[in-house]
């Protein structure tokens, strides 16, 4: 593997700026997908710089017109064949995802443009999360016969009301002033002073939280999210995806829909009526059980239910037609949510043999070393 980061080191960019460190995901032309190689590095910069005394703050950010748009779904296709490799990727990733949100130094993440699914993992649970009136984010996993991963069933389980499992089902897309309102983001910051800000950061010079925080809030702006806002529905969100099953929501909502001023349900719920139905079924769940679960049991249920759709347990058709073919035309196996057998459900969700399942540190000394490293996927 060594020989492949060399050869693409270009996709992160590290820079050191006296107790700062910087990260730039460097891959615009795909919108900064995150590659085997991106959490390669991720792991080994963020692992050096938390033992590191001289680093005192940490700075994320992406090139281009993108955050980062999440995982290379086009890696997990290929790899079908060379599960090996792909248990490797799943594995180290959600792994860093654990240290992404316990990480031990402050971090802020200035996040222009997309930021989706697994690279927004990189956003959300930091301590800092700058995004901008371009700033669009979404968890659009249960549309392609995947589900809410890299921590996010236990980040949207603890939004407001329903609206974990309307963001998770739908894959509604949220703005920066939005992002900021419900919670998942901490400042608002205008684009054009996104730069400034950061040149400000640097000079500081400084991990203080404190100073950090009053620096972003020199630029930062109040937000004031649209009367149209899905925030502003939350009457009809809370009643509708508090529902038992899918079924039931999906009913629910069509009911809604016909109501005067509801209007704005019509795509959503035809959005929701393309999706995978085996993602649907499979996402509800693990936000449903999110609500119960730590951080560390969210993502070893996550990392079991990545590894049984790649093995094709229960999964449909959605990479392919989405992102390598792109005829958008996927064939759900099974075609409907009726015949999602509720048996293959649960199986996605069972534990492995304690060998297999993901390693989350259980103190200071294994914090970066032993468990990965000794794990079957290494």
């Amino acid at each position: 593997m060594a020989a492949a980061v060399a050869a693409e080191e270009e996709v992160v960019l590290t820079e050191e700026k006296g107790h700062v460190r910087l990260i730039t995901l460097n891959q615009p032309r795909k919108l900064n997908v995150i590659s085997s190689t991106v959490v390669y590095l991720l792991a080994h910069n963020l692992e050096k710089w938390e033992k590191d005394e001289d680093a005192k703050l940490i700075i994320i950010k992406g090139a281009g017109r993108a955050f980062s748009a999440g995982g290379d779904l086009k890696m997990f296709y290929d790899a079908r064949n060379s599960k090996d490799h792909c248990l490797q990727v799943v594995y180290r990733y959600y792994w860093l995802c654990y240290h992404i949100h316990t990480y031990n130094k402050p971090q802020v993440a200035l996040v222009h443009g997309i930021s989706m699914g697994g690279g927004a993992s990189l956003m959300v649970p930091i301590k800092f999360s700058v995004v901008t009136e371009k700033t669009i984010f979404a968890t659009p996993e249960a549309s392609i016969g995947f589900h809410t991963d890299c921590s996010f069933s236990y980040i949207l389980s603890r939004l407001p009301g329903r609206l974990g499992e309307y963001f998770a089902l739908t894959g509604a897309r949220l703005s920066g002033e939005e992002l900021v309102a419900a919670g998942l983001a901490t400042h608002f910051v205008p684009l054009d002073k996104l730069s400034e800000l950061e040149n400000r950061l640097v000079s500081l010079n400084s991990g203080d939280e404190s100073a950090v925080k009053a620096a972003i809030e020199e630029f930062s702006l109040e937000v004031q999210i649209s009367q149209e806002s899905v925030l502003h529905k939350r009457e009809v969100i809370d009643e509708c995806f508090s529902k038992d099953s899918v079924e039931e929501i999906l009913e629910s909502f069509e009911i809604e829909s016909m109501k005067d001023g509801n209007g704005w349900i019509v795509p959503v719920l035809k959005g929701l009526k393309r999706s995978s139905p085996t993602g649907l079924k499979i996402t509800l769940k693990s936000i449903r059980d999110g609500r119960n679960q730590t951080l560390s049991e969210c993502l070893k249920k996550e990392f079991r239910v990545t590894i049984n759709i790649l093995r094709a347990i229960i999964s449909g058709d959605g990479i392919r037609a989405l992102t390598i073919d792109k005829d958008n035309s996927p064939k759900w196996d099974p075609r409907t949510l009726g015949e999602v057998d509720s048996k293959k459900l649960d199986l996605v969700f069972e534990p492995f043999e304690e060998a297999l399942e993901l390693s989350i540190p259980e103190n200071e000394e294994e914090r970066w070393t032993g468990k990965y490293e000794d794990s079957v996927y290494a």
